[in-house]
């Protein structure tokens, strides 16, 4: 009976335990997510609703269709011509094109610059492979006000100031120091004796790298490009003060509905929902990717 009542007040113990875990993720669910529903449901609103703070809708308020009509993409305007709707496109492919391509650039360099820092001993002056290593992760410790100036006045000598190019160019080296760090960790992780089988089985350097190490480190380039694509697509601070017309991207679109009458909450919202349902949709279909990228070369 002693050993049964034990057993019970584990069991009990075990359960009470997991209702805390669940309890708790589910709350931390909540709160994290609680921002994107806020600013879905903000899209369906109308002025008088944004200002009483109403949340759910057919209970608090009625939704509409004004924060996607501004935007010329609700049911009643899709298939008429609207200048708002050409703008967002506008600024929507040239955020497309600015990340992805950043993002590509950022992990095909920074996957060659990984493998030579896991692979080979550098000697740079006084710095070593791990200094190298560090050099890069510091530059990402400069707050960006401060090269604010400095990359206003080379692009401006370089006719770089509202381009796409001039973009693509700085996002690749805003995310480079991550993909490096990220890479030379799945790299790291491979054993270097399939690289020396496969040399010794007739393929070259380049060979091997291409035939043997990168199948293996293709998780790790995924989740690199998949953070890359994030950081560069919500980017604000150098695309609103590098561009004027033609290169703005959907950030600095969704900083400007602001006007004498404030803030259109609403037109905001709208354009948050487009800006962030792309990067949702690659996080749902290559989420694997990213775990085993995030995980790989953890465990020894």
């Amino acid at each position: 009976m002693k050993a049964a009542d034990e057993d019970g007040e584990v069991v009990k113990r075990f359960d009470f335990t997991r209702i805390l875990i669940y309890g708790a993720l589910s709350l931390w669910t909540i709160i994290c997510l609680f921002p994107i529903y806020w600013t879905v449901t903000t899209s369906f609103k109308v002025a008088k609703d944004v200002q009483k703070g109403a949340i759910v809708p057919w209970v608090g308020y009625e939704p509409k269709w004004l924060g996607w009509r501004s935007l010329g993409i609700s049911p009643d305007t899709i298939g008429r011509p609207s200048t708002v709707r050409a703008e967002f496109l506008g600024r929507f492919f040239n955020s497309v094109i600015t990340s992805v391509s950043a993002s590509l650039l950022a992990v095909l360099i920074g996957s060659l610059a990984a493998y030579g820092l896991s692979r080979f001993a550098y000697r740079i002056g006084w710095m070593r492979n791990k200094d190298i290593s560090f050099f890069f992760l510091s530059q990402l410790i400069l707050p960006p006000v401060v090269l604010a100036l400095p990359f206003l006045a080379l692009y401006r000598e370089l006719a770089l100031l509202d381009t796409t190019v001039g973009l693509i160019m700085l996002y690749t080296l805003m995310v480079l120091p991550i993909v490096i760090w990220i890479m030379r960790d799945q790299f790291s992780g491979i054993p270097i004796e399939l690289e020396e089988a496969a040399l010794v089985d007739g393929l070259s350097i380049w060979g091997a790298f291409f035939r043997i190490v990168l199948p293996l480190a293709a998780p790790g380039m995924v989740a690199a490009f998949i953070l890359s694509l994030v950081l560069t697509w919500n980017e604000y601070f150098f695309a609103a003060l590098l561009t004027a017309t033609h290169a703005k991207t959907v950030p600095v679109m969704v900083a400007s509905q602001t006007g004498s009458q404030g803030i259109n909450w609403w037109s905001m919202a709208a354009l948050s929902c487009a800006a962030i349902t792309p990067l949702v949709i690659i996080g749902i279909f290559l989420e694997r990717y990213i775990i085993k990228g995030m995980t790989a070369g953890s465990v020894k």
